[in-house]
């Protein structure tokens, strides 16, 4: 063996390392199976059956003369049945004037897929005869649509307005997908944050990380931050009442890169019940030091259709002790209306603990809200003592 023909070996070798080491990193290549296929990512689909809900059904249909004869007035149909509806998915309903021997008519059909189930395409074609004889057939190609994605969603009410909603996202089917974007729209009344990058610098990635491969039966979870718009925000009432957030779109690629996509119906939450009067804080320290006074503001608002004259009681608990005088005037707060009400507390425990025992009485009924687990603070000792 001379040293050019080691050297060709040798680098032949590499390639092939190369090679075994890129179906071994490739996601969807079945694992201990490397050297039989290239991974159901490069490979051609086995069989015809099966398309899924939000992906495009294409088919090319060709008619061709077997015949040594000329025909005349060919027309060629083809109709989608589902289990709806018929669709006709013919680019043009005008009949060629002939086709010669051994010459054939093509057509590109499309048809977004939005229906699981069963679907039969219907392929007619009708044409005279050299002799004037009018004939017409048909053929059938049945295939089923399926549901590739089971999408759960959970809605969280935080007590500033602000709704979270998580979006859990399974792949059902028996091949890999590439996500290709997960968002959601928001109703009019909200404005949506995409909790799913981590900022890093001035560049953001993917909680995901950089392989936005999904494998089969795998789950990811979404998160989005929807708050209400400047306009609503003020509008206890309307917000109170709001049910509808969104919809998701997702779009993904398949195989052999084939572009699927869903939306999902308009989602919908339990609307929070705040009672006739919403206590919320708009602004607490995560942290403050033990025995040592902070600031929290609350926001009262009146959820009612009446005017309200509150009185405000401060109790105290084992932990929490609030500074000021209780049993003060508040004054009338009208239907919609809120005020901004500044408190100080202190607390004499370390820990996390919960900012509990305010009330609001309406005088007018003689009716008195109590507030408890408002809000939680982490209680820290700032003085640390030196073992030796």
């Amino acid at each position: 063996m001379d040293v050019n023909q080691a050297k060709q070996e040798h680098l032949l070798a590499l390639k092939g390392d190369l090679f075994g080491q890129l179906m071994r990193e490739d996601p969807s290549t079945i694992k201990g199976a490397e050297t039989l296929m290239l991974g159901e990512m490069l490979t051609l689909p086995q069989n015809f059956g099966n398309i899924f809900l939000g992906e495009t059904f294409s088919s090319y249909i060709s008619v061709h003369n077997d015949s040594n004869q000329v025909v005349k007035d060919i027309l060629v149909k083809a109709d989608l049945q589902t289990s709806s509806q018929r669709l006709n998915l013919s680019a043009s309903n005008s009949a060629v004037a002939e086709l010669k021997p051994e010459c054939c008519i093509d057509d590109v059909i499309h048809h977004e897929v939005k229906e699981i189930g069963t679907h039969i395409l219907v392929c007619a074609v009708s044409y005279t005869t050299h002799y004037g004889e009018k004939l017409y057939f048909r053929k059938f190609f049945k295939f089923q649509v399926l549901k590739p994605l089971d999408v759960k969603t959970k809605f969280y009410n935080a007590e500033t307005d602000e709704v979270f909603l998580e979006a859990q996202i399974q792949n059902i089917t028996t091949s890999p997908m590439f996500m290709e974007k997960v968002s959601l729209e928001p109703s009019m009344m909200y404005n949506v944050t995409e909790l799913n990058m981590v900022t890093s610098g001035d560049q953001g990635e993917s909680t995901f990380g950089k392989m936005s491969y999904l494998q089969p039966m795998d789950t990811r979870q979404y998160l989005y931050c929807l708050k209400p718009k400047p306009e609503y925000a003020e509008k206890a009432g309307v917000i109170k009442g709001v049910t509808v957030i969104g919809k998701l779109d997702i779009v993904w690629k398949t195989n052999l890169g084939e572009r699927g996509r869903l939306q999902t119906s308009q989602l919908q939450r339990m609307a929070p019940g705040y009672g006739d009067i919403r206590l919320s804080l708009e602004m607490i320290p995560d942290t403050v030091n033990l025995e040592e006074p902070f600031d929290i503001i609350c926001k009262i608002t009146n959820c009612s259709e009446r005017t309200m004259d509150l009185v405000l009681e401060m109790c105290n608990t084992r932990s929490i002790h609030w500074c000021g005088i209780s049993g003060r005037q508040l004054g009338k707060l009208c239907p919609g209306g809120f005020l901004s009400l500044p408190l100080t507390v202190l607390s004499s425990v370390q820990g996390l603990q919960s900012i509990s025992g305010l009330r609001l009485t309406d005088t007018f009924l003689k009716r008195t809200y109590e507030y408890d687990d408002i809000a939680q603070v982490c209680v820290v000792c700032p003085f640390t003592s030196n073992e030796s």
